[in-house]
């Protein structure tokens, strides 16, 4: 799409403390911010920050303040406490605990947790487990081991500037590490069970555009974790690799082993890329985002529109809500507003308020910058960067401007591989501008 710009959003941390201020819904959220705080932020008062935005009222405007030069270095690492009783060799993984810790860093990981931090970490711990294989001889850790070995990844993480909740925000348990039901963790047993060069060869060369519509790779980790799978009840020579549910809680268990397998014969930077390509098929399937009470609406929108001044403010109040909660990707834009617009029609509300209101894909992401613009992820896998002296920077694309599709009465919900509206996962820039958009960031 011509005109399409991909702008690197770089906030130092004085920046992000009033910026996330205005975000935070929590007290958990906010607590978290609080060590951020530095001289030149004279007024400690969370309300001078906080807009009155509700569902139900009219958001005050907020605009972040420019933080003074020079900025916050934020190479401020500590030493990890480690357990000692972890097995697992940390020094070989040290690139990718390192790109870990950046993608979930600090106050950032709770707004970049369903697209960037959590599915980083997941790759993270089974490309750790799958290359310890190679000594062990083994894709899974005992509960005991488990426990001390995420403690200690999270302690990794947290020394080089990652939130002291990481594990917390993206739901990871000790469990997480070990092979819960599957029934086959031993390398040789699988391998002498599983088509493994079939496997490979479905997943080394993984097409991360199309990948997520054809599931070539998708379909051969089914298939070698089906197989798997029925180890335990020995069905396997009598009805085939299609006994259990594609989505039994055993053969989820056994994706999990089989994503460590691959992890074990794949290189470091290979088996992340298609970890986090398999993660984000999954991501942007699903709209992450929490829709509020919606009465306020449905009683300035619903029944034909008759004040179209008192409905859009009532639009407005109400996605200024939801654009407090996260970051999301351009495809998942694209499902909530197929979400927001299905609840909306349930509420009686059948004109298109979309376009009577103005409201586009961005506006249901986080808004960031003077201009208070929404930012929308790319739909591929992308990874957040730290500088030294400006921060963490993440691509964000701040001109796509495409109108939120309102949806028909018999509009069936599509995948992202049936869209009307075609969203590239990268847009494209013409490198003066691609050059401007560095300079800027």
């Amino acid at each position: 799409m011509k005109g399409r710009v991909f702008f690197k959003l770089s906030l130092n941390i004085i920046l992000l403390e009033v910026f996330l201020l205005a975000l935070c819904f929590h007290e958990s959220c906010c607590t978290q911010l609080d060590h951020l705080t530095g001289p030149v932020l004279m007024d400690k008062r969370r309300d001078a920050f906080m807009p009155e935005i509700s569902p139900s009222g009219s958001p005050q405007p907020f605009i972040p303040m420019l933080a003074p030069s020079p900025l916050i270095p934020f190479t401020n690492t500590t030493t990890p406490k480690l357990s000692g009783l972890c097995k697992l060799n940390f020094t070989a993984a040290k690139s990718l605990l390192s790109t870990t810790s950046v993608d979930c860093w600090s106050a950032f990981a709770p707004f970049l947790a369903n697209v960037i931090c959590c599915p980083q970490l997941e790759a993270t711990l089974a490309i750790i487990i799958g290359q310890s294989s190679k000594e062990t001889n083994v894709l899974a850790l005992n509960g005991t081991l488990a426990k001390f070995c995420l403690s200690d990844i999270e302690q990794i993480l947290v020394g080089q500037g990652a939130n002291f909740n990481v594990t917390q925000i993206c739901s990871t348990h000790a469990l997480n590490l070990t092979q819960n039901s599957c029934p086959v963790i031993d390398v040789n047993e699988f391998e002498n069970t599983v088509d493994t060069s079939k496997l490979l060869a479905a997943c080394a060369e993984i097409d991360s555009v199309k990948e997520c519509c054809n599931q070539i790779c998708q379909g051969a980790i089914l298939e070698a974790a089906t197989r798997i799978a029925l180890k335990a009840s020995e069905l396997l020579s009598i009805d085939g690799p299609h006994v259990l549910p594609e989505h039994s809680t055993t053969i989820n268990d056994c994706r999990s082993i089989v994503h460590r397998w691959l992890a074990s014969k794949l290189d470091p930077p290979l088996a992340k890329h298609v970890l986090r390509v398999l993660s984000n098929c999954n991501v942007n399937k699903v709209c992450p985002l929490n829709f509020p009470d919606m009465k306020h609406v449905a009683k300035g929108c619903g029944h034909g529109i008759s004040n179209q001044t008192a409905c859009c403010s009532a639009m407005g109040s109400y996605v200024s809500h939801l654009q407090k909660q996260s970051f999301i990707t351009n495809l998942q834009a694209l499902d909530c507003a197929a979400s927001l617009g299905t609840k909306l029609r349930k509420s009686n509300i059948t004109k298109d308020v979309y376009s009577l209101c103005h409201i586009s894909l961005k506006d249901f992401s986080l808004q960031v910058g003077t201009q208070e613009a929404g930012c929308l992820l790319p739909s591929l896998p992308s990874d957040a960067t730290l500088d030294p002296t400006s921060g963490i920077s993440f691509l964000c694309d701040l001109n796509d401007n495409i109108a939120a599709p309102w949806p028909t009465t018999s509009q069936v919900q599509a995948s992202s591989c049936n869209k009307t509206i075609k969203i590239p996962a990268l847009p494209a820039a013409t490198s003066a501008q691609s050059e401007s958009s560095k300079r800027k960031g």
